[in-house]
């Protein structure tokens, strides 16, 4: 019985649920506790830090032989900043670790770190985009506050605007956001004193790549750090960047001879932990009379934040925003310019979706605004320009593989009955109330390996996965991975993968991830990579080892290898009774290997890799909502999706990924906002400030599948960790503006809170009255 497409239950549940899990903060005991002093201004000149006597505390000069982090991206117009661990000099954002203070317990740290000042001469920060080509510098000396500066232009576009029925241009902000994962960061330095080796204990996403980069900035041999990523609880993008706190915690591990922990507070990880997001669009649309869309035309600004975060650079957001602005249209004719500016304000990482969300609420708000100015039904318009032809190749040269992107609309209108929704929101209009829908059509690239990683010239360029897998004599499996799950389900997905290809249960596959020091080298779990990629590789493994298995079972049985057939755990001659189960074939390859064909290798062992270029899923979300136009508040009444991610290896799981994804983007959508004041201060350092929705704002949420296989991905499952995340604020945008269009309304900034949907009420108002 094949248990891929069956929603088991996660077998890493039980675990959880229970409380015996472990996470990085449980393993503190008998260890020295660490606390970081950090900036409490956004810029200036250190003068000196002053603490408590008899403190512990070791600044940027103690560190000596210790480097920076300067990720690299082969380009000409990127900017290298190189980041110390500890603040070197100067300050450039508030809660930069200055200095780092060792103590016996939390308590004490934390307490000498309070009293440990830090003397700045302050000056004026760099805040905003708006200071991309400032004659000021966001750090003194270098070449410009514009790191990064894409630009591209395919066809003829001046043309086409020239020629066209329609010009459509809107402008769209998306504010800062935190990741916000439930567990924020925390590290455990284990210094062992017989070898003088270091287990670092890590809520992280890249085991391997951190291990590597701690390794280079400490100087030491890579073999002397094993780096174990426990239970995690949520990382979400923030925790794949190298965060220097944890490379401190290995020097002072190796320079005090002695075990040290440090685990964040909410106030660090709102104020120090990576940012994302902080982005501004202009977006110019050509159409003819007939709807088509001819040119689109771009002018893209994110603001990266103080550093560069490792490996991927502070290019990810600007560069993958101009690659993929078109999304799901049709469009050859385009131009685009993205650039990334340095401020003095929190690093930027990838966070759920990178600039994807952002790019989606342009090309979906756009797509609703000309729909309207130009007398057209929303969907009639998106039907015109979405792309219905596979493979298909974009403007930008990137090659879609077949999707259902026509399909995923009409369905998901269909669910909604859109027409009954139009007889009830004349209704209710009447009534005084306001309710609105919205749909957001998109694309999401998954699973991309080296080939497209390649592409954005990173010194460090990730994408493949390797995996090993191994029997042993009782017929168990492990397999072992270099990505690194951290809630997804990836332990029970990839062992129904293998168990399928074995003839075996998935009870009987045991996933070994997230430790250096068992699992091959690896990239980690992020960019709704790891079904497809580390699944593709661990179902080639599985598929060499069930050909290993049917030639022996094949020598035992006196039958052709082509004729074994795995399954219930034996291995059977297909159309007979005659069979051997698969343990005692697995105890014949380590016992008795003298029983083996010539040359044959003793045991049961497998490994492979998987580099693949990339498949794409999509997706329609509409969202049905609600606004009181004398408060401005927005209730979310009904969200839909309709998904195509290909083979859905465990349905249940799917739709838990699709679920966590639309509540983070409907949270993008109205409520989470990093605010920074003129000074730099940070401003939303809780709960109190930053407002993560909870169930009582979020509605259940209906997922319809289609299944559209894919000859991209081995396995014809596509990628959808992001996906959820990607369409949401859109859906949810459009449905304010169709609730308040009556009254002139259109709403282009997330999140969209209820002072700035009664600003903008209040503005349409002021229009009407003259």
């Amino acid at each position: 019985m094949k248990s891929v497409g069956s929603s088991i239950r996660r077998r890493e549940d039980p675990a959880l649920l229970t409380g015996r899990s472990r996470f990085t903060a449980d393993l503190t005991s008998e260890t020295l506790a660490v606390a970081f002093v950090r900036s409490p201004v956004a810029r200036g000149i250190i003068t000196g830090v002053e603490a408590p006597p008899e403190t512990l505390v070791f600044t940027s000069e103690d560190l000596t032989g210790v480097g920076s982090i300067e990720p690299v991206l082969h380009r000409p117009d990127y900017v290298r900043i190189p980041q110390p661990l500890l603040a070197r000099g100067r300050v450039n954002f508030v809660g930069e670790p200055v200095a780092v203070v060792v103590a016996g317990s939390r308590a004490r740290a934390e307490d000498l770190a309070e009293q440990t000042f830090v003397d700045i001469e302050m000056e004026e920060p760099m805040l905003g985009a708006e200071v991309a080509y400032s004659a000021v510098r966001t750090h003194p000396g270098s070449v410009s506050n514009v790191v990064v500066e894409g630009a591209m232009s395919t066809g003829d576009v001046d043309r086409c605007f020239a020629e066209a029925a329609e010009v459509v241009e809107i402008s769209i902000r998306s504010r800062r956001q935190n990741a916000f994962p439930l567990e924020a960061r925390g590290a455990v330095a284990t210094f062992d004193p017989v070898d003088g080796r270091i287990t670092l204990h890590a809520s992280t996403q890249m085991p391997h790549v951190l291990r590597t980069a701690i390794a280079d900035l400490v100087d030491m041999p890579e073999s002397d750090l094993r780096v174990v990523a426990p239970a995690v609880g949520g990382g979400f993008g923030q925790k794949m960047a190298l965060p220097s706190e944890y490379a401190v915690l290995v020097w002072l591990a190796r320079h005090l001879e002695s075990s040290v922990s440090w685990i964040e507070d909410r106030r660090e990880n709102f104020m120090s932990s990576f940012h994302s997001r902080d982005q501004t669009y202009v977006v110019r649309a050509a159409f003819d009379a007939g709807g088509r869309m001819q040119a689109l035309d771009g002018d893209l600004a994110c603001d990266v934040g103080a550093y560069s975060c490792f490996p991927v650079t502070w290019g990810v957001e600007p560069l993958m925003a101009m690659g993929e602005l078109p999304g799901p249209y049709d469009v050859q004719h385009y131009r685009v310019r993205s650039i990334g500016v340095t401020t003095n304000t929190c690093p930027m990482s990838p966070y759920r979706g990178v600039s994807r969300p952002v790019l989606t609420l342009a090309m979906e708000r756009l797509m609703d605004v000309a729909a309207r100015r130009m007398g057209m039904d929303p969907l009639e318009l998106r039907r015109a320009n979405l792309v219905s032809t596979f493979p298909y190749r974009s403007a930008t040269g990137v090659v879609y593989d077949e999707g259902s992107y026509v399909q995923s609309m009409d369905e998901a209108a269909r669910h909604v009955d859109l027409t009954g929704f139009r007889a009830r929101q004349e209704v209710l209009r009447r009534e005084g109330r306001c309710i609105g829908i919205g749909f957001s059509v998109f694309s999401e690239r998954t699973g991309y390996g080296t080939p497209t990683f390649a592409a954005r010239s990173m010194e460090i360029t990730p994408g493949y996965e390797v995996v090993d897998l191994s029997m042993d004599p009782s017929g168990r499996v492990e397999l072992r991975i270099g990505a690194s799950p951290h809630g997804q389900g990836l332990v029970t997905t990839l062992s129904q993968l293998v168990a399928d290809e074995l003839g075996l249960e998935p009870v009987d596959v045991r996933v070994i991830h997230g430790d250096t020091d068992r699992t091959p080298y690896g990239w980690g779990t992020f960019a709704s990579r790891s079904m497809v990629i580390c699944g593709g590789a661990s179902q080639l493994a599985a598929q060499a080892m069930a050909g290993r298995i049917r030639s022996i079972a094949g020598s035992m049985l006196e039958a052709s290898p082509a004729d074994i057939v795995l399954d219930g755990g034996k291995a059977v001659v297909a159309g007979t009774d005659q069979g051997a189960a698969i343990g005692d074939i697995a105890r014949l390859a380590h016992h008795q290997s003298h029983r083996l064909e010539p040359g044959a290798e003793p045991g049961l062992h497998a490994r492979a890799s998987y580099d693949p270029a990339g498949t794409f899923s999509n997706a329609c979300h509409v969202a049905v909502v609600e606004v009181d136009v004398e408060t401005g508040h927005v209730t979310v009444e009904r969200f839909v999706v309709v998904e195509d991610a290909g083979l859905l290896v465990n349905p249940m799981i799917v739709d838990g990924q699709i679920a966590g994804g639309v509540t983070q983007g409907i949270a993008n959508a109205l409520f989470e906002e990093i605010v920074y004041d003129q000074s730099g201060n940070i401003l939303t350092t809780s709960l109190l400030d930053y407002l993560p929705p909870t169930v009582s704002e979020i509605p259940a949420i209906e997922i319809h599948h289609l299944e559209t296989i894919t000859d991209a991905s081995i396995t014809g499952a596509k990628g959808l960790g992001e996906g959820g995340t990607i369409g949401a604020p859109a859906a949810v945008l459009n449905a304010i503006s169709d609730a308040l269009s009556h009254l002139g309304v259109e709403v282009f900034e997330m999140p969209a809170t209820p002072e700035r949907v009664r600003a903008a009420i209040r503005r349409a108002e002021e229009v009407v009255r003259g």
